[in-house]
């Protein structure tokens, strides 16, 4: 019987062939690898790595740093608009009537312009009283002047007595002083005089008026009031903690009620605060072009600019009562610093306390990190100047 030779089965050589080709190509992949890039390859950022334990890959983040920018912080409050000053126009001299009346409550008047009159006639006639007797002497002094110098002639002679002389010295002075008695009583006539007009002690608008013609006004009578100048101010009460953020000269916008806004600037600050509000002045020039009358009660807001350090909002964590950030310490474990919020604006957060302009804090996606964890810091690369200083042996062939 003929024997039967076996012949291997086509697909099982090609198979075997195929399986000898990778393992050739294989070594030679090896063979061409460093074992630097093979250690690079094998952890990327890992941790834990053993035998038989998966790899932990480690998260990478980003430091920032706060930065410091003007917000504006709005501030209610509320207070009556009074004047800046006031000025009291009062009559100086008892028992005058008043004969006429210039200006009235609202008037806007300049400085020395007469607003009423009282009557004159008497302190005339008292002044013309006087001025008859400082004509007296005026006599009596030219009179004992020129008796004095005819003595002084005559003493050398013996026609006079050094007694007659000492005499006639002292009539002189006598006289003298008399005179000026005399004229200090006109002066003070002429000055009660004068003080029948009353006038305006500076520029301004009359506030109020009593004065009515007819009456008989007395020493110190209020007549007239005026605000210096026009100028108005807003006494606006604000909480003790919120006064401390404003300061003397700073410019403020203020926006009322009434849907009018304006820019007033701080003229002046409470020195104290009150013990049963807790709240202090601050005294606001406002504009003279407004409409606001004195006395008005007008609730607003402040806004004032104000400089404040701020971090991104993903940059902060917050878990129960508290708020915090995240450092990289040493070994590269993350920190967490506890932190105050201020003021939340465009998704970003003012930090109050617990950091200063130079602290370098992790960016974002802060909620799921925990103290004491590791993480890898990502620099930024200027990708511009990484490719110029790449030499050609390191850039890969097409």
């Amino acid at each position: 019987m003929p024997s039967i030779q076996t012949l291997p089965h086509p697909q099982k050589g090609i198979a075997k062939q195929f399986a000898l080709a990778l393992s050739c190509i294989a070594i030679l992949c090896m063979a061409n690898t460093t074992p630097a890039q093979t250690l690079a390859a094998a952890t990327p950022a890992t941790v834990g790595a053993k035998d038989g334990v998966a790899p932990t890959v480690l998260r990478s983040v980003s430091l920032i740093t706060p930065k410091i920018e003007a917000w504006p912080d709005q501030i209610d409050a509320h207070g009556n608009i009074m004047p800046w000053q006031e000025a009291r126009v009062d009559s100086e001299i008892a028992g005058q009537r008043l004969i006429s009346v210039l200006a009235n409550a609202g008037d806007i008047v300049k400085k020395g312009q007469a607003l009423a009159k009282l009557d004159p006639a008497s302190v005339e006639a008292e002044l013309d009283a006087v001025n008859a007797q400082l004509m007296e002497a005026q006599a009596a002094y030219a009179q004992a002047q020129a008796t004095l110098e005819r003595a002084k002639r005559l003493a050398p002679s013996g026609g006079v007595s050094q007694q007659e002389l000492t005499q006639y010295e002292t009539q002189k002075q006598t006289a003298q002083a008399r005179l000026n008695a005399i004229q200090a009583r006109v002066k003070t006539q002429q000055l009660k005089l004068d003080s029948l007009t009353l006038l305006a002690p500076d520029d301004g608008v009359i506030s109020s008026c009593t004065a009515v013609e007819g009456t008989i006004v007395q020493v110190g009578t209020e007549l007239f009031r005026l605000i210096r100048k026009g100028r108005l101010e807003w006494r606006a009460e604000i909480k003790g903690e919120t006064l401390i953020k404003l300061s003397a000269g700073q410019e403020v916008t203020v926006q009322s009620p009434q849907g009018l806004e304006f820019t007033g600037r701080v003229r002046q600050l409470s020195p104290t605060i009150d013990l049963k509000t807790q709240t202090g002045l601050a005294y606001i020039d406002l504009p003279t072009d407004t409409n606001f009358k004195a006395g008005l009660h007008l609730s607003g807001t402040l806004t004032i600019q104000r400089n404040a350090l701020v971090l991104p909002a993903a940059a902060v964590q917050h878990r129960g009562d508290r708020d915090q950030v995240f450092i990289v310490g040493s070994n590269n474990k993350v920190k967490a610093i506890p932190v105050r919020i201020g003021r939340v604006q465009d998704e970003q957060k003012e930090i109050t306390a617990g950091l200063n302009v130079y602290t370098k804090v992790i960016g974002s996606d802060v909620d799921s990190l925990k103290p004491g964890e590791i993480v890898t810091v990502q620099e930024a690369v200027d990708k511009s100047s990484a490719a110029q200083n790449t030499t050609p042996a390191e850039k890969k062939p097409l």
